[in-house]
C-alpha cells in the first residue's frame, strides 16, 4: 500500500472512530440501564426464594419450575415481539416491554400460593419477550459487526452490574422492610424493584431513536459515516425474508450453542443466593454482598474478552476459552461446596466464563443474518436458547430434592458448557471471524 493511501485513510478512520464513540456514548449507557432493571426483575426471585419458599410452602423443584416458567412465556412470544419491534420501531416497543414487565414484576408482591407464582412467572416472560434480541437487532442498525462484540459486551455488563448492586439491595430490602405494614420482606422487594422499570419505560419514548436517520444528535455527515460502515459490513448478507432465518442450519447450530451457555448463566443468577447460603451464611444482606463477588469477576472478564475479540476479529477461541473456564468453575464449586471462600473463588471463575460467552456469542449470528431474517432469526436463537432458562433451574431444583446435594447439578452444568465449546469449534471461520 502506498504512503499516500495510508495517509488518506488514517484521517477517515479517526473520524469514523470519533463518530462511533459518539454513538456509543449516546445509546449504550441507556440500554445498559434498561437491561440492569430488566435482569434484576427477572432474577430477583432467586433472592425472594430465601423467604418466599417457606412462606408459600414451595419445594426446591416447585421453585425451580416457577423460575423456569418465565422462559416458556419468553419462548412463545419472542419471535412475534421482535418482528413487532421491527415493524413499529424500537422506541415504542422497548417502552411497551419495560412498562408491562414493571407492572407484572410488582404484582409478585401479591402472590399467595404456588399457582399464582407460576402464572405470574409465565406472564413476566411473555411481557419481557423481545427485549434482549430486540436490543441485539437494534445494535445492528448502529454498529458494523467488527464493532459489535465490544458494544454488546458493554450492554451485557448489565447482567453482572445487576448482580453486583441488585443482590445486596435485594438482601437489604428483605431484611429492612420485613414486617412493615404487615408485608414480608420479599413482597417489598418485588414492589420497590419494579418501580425503576416503569420510570425508564416512560423515558424510553423520549430518549431512543428508531434509527440513524431519525437521530437529531448526529449531523448529516456523521449519519453518512455510520450508514456507509453498516452498508459495507452487510454487503455479504444474503437473507432477507422471515423464513430464511428458520431454514438456515447455521441458525439451529447457533440455537444449540446458546442453549448450552444459557444453562450456566441462569444457574448462576437463579441459584447464586442459595449456593452461597449452603456454605453456612444465614444473613440475607451478607448473602447479597457475597453473591455480588462473582459478578465483579464477570464484569471484568466480559469486557476484556470483548475488546480482545474485536481487536483481533476472532470469535471462536474467544468463545471456547470462557466456556471452558465456566465448566472448570462449576466443577470446582461442586468439590469446594463446604468452604465459603473456596466456593466464591470457584463461582467467580464460573461467572467470569459463563457471562463472557453471551456477548461474544451474538457476534456470530449477526455476522450472517440480514434483513427481516435477522429479526426472526435472532429472536428464534434467543427464544430456543433461553429454554435452557427453564431447564436449568428446574433441573437443579429436581436434582437437589432427589439427592440433597448441589454437586451433581454443577457437574451437569459443566458438561453443558463443554458441549457448547465443541459446537463453537464446529463453526466455520469465515462465518465467525468478521
Amino acid at each position: 500500500m502506498s504512503t499516500s493511501t495510508t495517509t488518506a485513510e488514517a484521517p477517515d478512520l479517526a473520524r469514523e472512530n470519533a463518530v462511533f464513540r459518539k454513538v456509543v456514548l449516546r445509546i449504550v449507557p441507556f440500554l445498559i440501564l434498561c437491561y440492569v432493571f430488566s435482569y434484576l426483575d427477572r432474577v430477583n426471585v432467586g433472592f425472594a426464594k430465601l423467604q418466599m419458599s417457606d412462606d408459600l410452602g414451595l419445594s426446591e423443584a416447585a421453585y425451580g419450575l416457577g423460575a423456569g416458567l418465565f422462559f416458556i412465556g419468553y419462548f412463545i412470544f419472542e419471535v412475534p415481539s421482535n418482528l413487532m419491534l421491527q415493524r413499529v420501531g424500537a422506541r415504542t416497543w422497548i417502552a411497551r416491554i419495560m412498562i408491562t414487565w414493571g407492572l407484572i414484576s410488582g404484582a409478585f408482591a401479591l402472590v399467595t400460593n404456588e399457582t399464582m407464582f407460576y402464572v405470574l412467572r409465565f406472564l413476566l416472560g411473555a411481557a419481557e419477550a423481545g427485549f434482549y434480541p430486540g436490543v441485539i437487532l437494534y445494535c445492528t442498525y448502529w454498529f458494523p459487526s467488527h464493532r459489535r462484540a465490544r458494544v454488546i459486551a458493554m450492554f451485557m455488563s448489565a447482567i453482572p452490574v445487576a448482580g453486583i448492586f441488585g443482590n445486596p439491595l435485594s438482601g437489604w430490602i428483605m431484611d429492612t422492610f420485613d414486617g412493615v405494614s404487615g408485608w414480608h420482606g420479599w413482597q417489598w422487594m418485588f414492589l420497590l424493584e419494579a418501580i425503576p422499570a416503569l420510570l425508564i419505560g416512560v423515558a424510553t419514548v423520549f430518549y431512543l431513536d428508531n434509527g440513524v436517520r431519525s437521530a437529531k444528535w448526529l449531523s448529516d455527515e456523521e449519519k453518512d459515516i455510520v450508514e456507509a460502515a453498516i452498508a459495507k459490513d452487510t454487503a455479504h448478507q444474503k437473507h432477507s425474508r422471515v423464513w430464511d432465518g428458520f431454514r438456515d442450519p447455521k441458525v439451529w447450530l447457533m440455537c444449540l450453542i446458546y442453549f448450552c451457555f444459557v444453562m450456566g448463566q441462569y444457574a448462576l443468577t437463579f441459584w447464586m443466593p442459595t449456593f452461597v447460603k449452603s456454605t453456612g451464611i444465614d444473613d440475607n444482606f451478607t448473602i447479597g454482598v457475597l453473591s455480588a463477588v462473582p459478578f465483579v469477576a464477570a464484569l471484568i472478564a466480559m469486557n476484556l474478552f470483548g475488546r480482545s475479540a474485536d481487536k483481533r476479529r476472532e470469535r471462536r477461541w474467544h468463545l471456547v476459552v470462557p466456556s471452558l473456564m465456566g465448566a472448570v468453575g462449576f466443577s470446582l464449586a461442586a468439590s469446594w461446596s463446604g468452604s465459603t471462600v473456596l466456593s466464591l473463588i470457584a463461582l467467580s471463575f464460573a461467572a467470569a466464563g459463563v457471562l463472557t460467552c453471551a456477548p461474544l456469542f451474538w457476534s456470530l449470528p449477526t455476522a450472517f443474518l440480514g434483513g427481516t431474517a435477522a429479526a426472526a432469526g435472532l429472536a428464534l436463537i434467543n427464544s430456543v436458547g433461553n429454554l435452557a432458562g427453564f431447564v436449568s433451574p428446574y433441573m437443579i431444583g429436581g436434582l437437589k430434592d432427589a439427592t440433597g446435594s448441589t454437586s451433581i447439578p454443577m457437574y451437569v452444568l459443566a458438561l453443558s458448557l463443554v458441549v457448547g465449546a465443541v459446537a463453537v469449534l464446529s463453526t466455520k471461520k469465515d462465518v465467525v471471524n468478521r
